[in-house]
């Protein structure tokens, strides 16, 4: 009798085994990204951190600017006068600009801490609403630091045609204040202006990369 039993091919077996999955290592290039916009949220923080710095710094110095001189009216006649910082308005609107600054560099520091702490944190949402408000306090600092800065240039060179005289010659400590916490000031405009610099950089590549 003929054998039922015939030899398969080899090439007509088939596996029954079932292949073993194996998770992809993720992309260099997306490594790469995540560790350079970290980077961007570090120093987003500490130009945050620095801010708060130099606007408190401006403020103290500009309050404390206070100082009596005598002058002399008459051979026999002295009075005692007081130069502060609230005898011009628009010093007055340069405590309240640089103090607001300094409560939202407070703020946005303290989100910028949480956006590096957190995976994922530094959005573009987040970077938006930063360029928004930064631009905003930009404009709010630098009024008020040439507000400010106008009426010192007065006090330090005066007005001849409008007969406003110096007083920078008799209230030296008090200009001193005022020439410390201007400059303090125009260094906190330009680190908003960095500021806003570096978050339109980082939307742009998230921009690019989508």
């Amino acid at each position: 009798m003929a054998s039922n039993h015939t030899a398969t091919p080899p090439h007509a077996a088939v596996s029954m085994e079932v292949p073993l999955k194996t998770s992809a290592p993720p992309p260099r290039e997306h490594g790469s990204r995540t560790r350079s916009f970290k980077k961007h949220a570090v120093v987003d923080m500490l130009l945050r951190v620095f801010l708060f710095a130099t606007t408190v710094a401006s403020v103290i110095v500009m309050v404390t600017s206070e100082e009596t001189t005598q002058i002399r009216v008459t051979p026999r006649l002295v009075i005692s006068r007081t130069a502060k910082f609230s005898n011009s308005p628009a010093h007055i609107y340069f405590i309240a600009a640089l103090s607001v600054a300094a409560l939202y560099s407070l703020i946005t520091g303290l989100v910028s801490i949480l956006a590096v702490m957190k995976p994922g944190g530094n959005s573009a949402k987040l970077k938006f609403h930063f360029v928004i408000l930064d631009s905003l306090l930009l404009g709010i600092v630098v009024a008020a630091t040439g507000a400010s800065g106008g009426v010192g240039y007065i006090g330090l060179k005066g007005n001849s045609h409008s007969n406003w005289n110096k007083i920078c010659n008799r209230y030296d400590t008090y200009c001193t204040h005022i020439k410390a916490s201007i400059f303090l000031s125009l260094i906190a405009s330009i680190t908003l202006l960095l500021l806003v610099w570096l978050s339109v950089y980082v939307l742009s590549k998230k921009i690019a990369r989508r």
